[in-house]
């Protein structure tokens, strides 16, 4: 053998089915939950969803975002609250794409897109600010030069967020629970675990909420015939 036996492997392999993508030629389908570039999003009627909690800054691991917030004008508000992101910022050359804090945002301002092609000719480019994360004027993410967009990258930004509850129940899958976005609307669920919504879900989140109220009511002494036992 010697010599050709050396290419033993690569005659046999030469038949099988190949595994590899000729990236960036051929392009692998994005799954519906990828972490990609964030977003600032509003709501319909153009008003920024961001009330400048910083809950996202507290919450990152990485530290990568920076927020602050200040008051809105009463004769031109940003935000429907009364404070809004008046500084926002995230520096991508420290974010790990972990998403805690499209988690922890109260109002669904910040999400993620399935952007992740974007790559920086300097260190300032890596920081993006609420200008550059902020959606336009029709709900669109602002696309910048160093970026590569492709057809729907942005259709499912925070899609995975409406399909689960925050304790991770999955009778939440399905329902819809977030508020409009500019230039989508409601978007619709993605669909999860479960085959087909079931009409048994409302019933499953009834009585776990039945369950959770006894509990609280039994520590209270408020039961039918509870509170007299103990008189």
């Amino acid at each position: 053998m010697g010599y050709l036996g050396g290419f033993k492997v690569t005659f046999m392999k030469l038949f099988e089915e190949r595994v590899t993508t000729e990236y960036p030629k051929e392009k692998r389908p994005k799954p519906s939950r990828f972490h990609g570039r964030h977003v600032l999003n509003r709501y319909e009627d153009g008003m920024e969803k961001c009330i400048g909690c910083e809950l996202c800054a507290g919450v990152c691991p990485a530290r990568c975002i920076y927020v602050r917030g200040a008051d809105n004008s009463e004769s031109d508000p940003v935000s429907p609250g009364e404070r809004y992101g008046y500084v926002y910022e995230i520096n991508y050359l420290r974010c790990i794409h972990c998403d805690l804090c499209v988690e922890a945002c109260p109002t669904e301002a910040i999400t993620e897109s399935k952007l992740f092609e974007f790559s920086f000719a300097n260190r300032s480019d890596a920081i993006y600010t609420k200008n550059e994360l902020v959606v336009g004027d029709d709900g669109l993410p602002q696309r910048q030069p160093w970026e590569l967009w492709h057809e729907g990258d942005d259709l499912a930004t925070s899609g995975w967020m409406r399909a689960t509850a925050s304790a991770g129940n999955p009778d939440y899958e399905n329902r819809v629970g977030w508020s409009g976005e500019l230039g989508y609307g409601t978007r619709d669920p993605e669909l999860g675990q479960h085959d087909s919504a079931s009409d048994e879900k409302p019933e499953t989140l009834a009585h776990e909420h039945d369950q959770l109220e006894r509990s609280r009511n039994y520590k209270d002494g408020k039961l039918d015939g509870l509170s007299e036992e103990y008189d």
